[in-house]
């Protein structure tokens, strides 16, 4: 059986192929071919997404989508998710959510099997909807975190995202160590996102 593999960050600052290496090895274990990764820095909000449109696209008849969780896929309305849902279902395609072990099951025609994909479902969308308002809540804690700030000082702008000098530094020694590394092996290395890498590269291509 082919498993297609999806990765998702919703920053470009954070690593979406941080699950690879768990997948990998979880579609071994379960005896999949992983046909292709799909990796994209995007919000999990919205279901037009480049990456997960091509998956789509491309993936066959009995072949298999493999997430990490729930909310790598879906953190969107439930209009959205249930037209991924609809997709998914006339592709005829399974989904594998490695932190969900009742989606790890095939489900067969037996009354335990079809109980099983009654379940399965309602944890997915349980899950799904657990994703989705976290997500809104930690916006709406932002939202009146800034309007509280604005409120106390009216001429307080946000300062944006600070450099962390102890991983520039630790890329910087690992770009020195490893002159010939690539970005994703020194990210591999350090910890942290591509993008990341990129940018230390570039402020010290600008020293020079």
């Amino acid at each position: 059986m082919k498993a297609h593999i999806y990765l998702r960050a919703s920053t470009k600052d954070q690593d979406a192929g941080r699950a690879k290496g768990m997948l990998l090895e979880f579609a071994k274990a379960h005896d999949l071919a992983v046909a292709e990764i799909y990796s994209e820095n995007i919000t999990g909000t919205k279901l037009d997404r480049p990456e997960l449109m091509r998956l789509l696209s491309q993936a066959q008849p009995g072949d298999v989508l493999l997430v990490e969780s729930v909310d790598r896929l879906s953190r969107m309305e439930p209009e959205d998710w249930a037209q991924l849902k609809l997709i998914l279902q006339q592709k005829q395609l399974r989904l594998i959510v490695e932190d969900l072990p009742t989606t790890h099951r095939q489900a067969d025609k037996s009354i335990s099997g079809q109980l099983m994909a009654v379940i399965n479902d309602m944890l997915l969308d349980l899950t799904a909807t657990m994703a989705r308002l976290s997500h809104q809540k930690r916006v709406e804690r932002i939202r009146q975190a800034l309007a509280n700030k604005r409120a106390a000082d009216p001429e307080w702008t946000p300062p944006g995202k600070q450099k962390n000098v102890r991983l520039w530094e630790s890329i910087e020694a690992l770009l020195e160590k490893f002159p010939s590394a690539s970005a994703d092996q020194i990210s591999t290395l350090a910890d942290c996102g591509v993008a990341t890498v990129y940018r230390v590269k570039k402020e010290l291509k600008n020293k020079v």
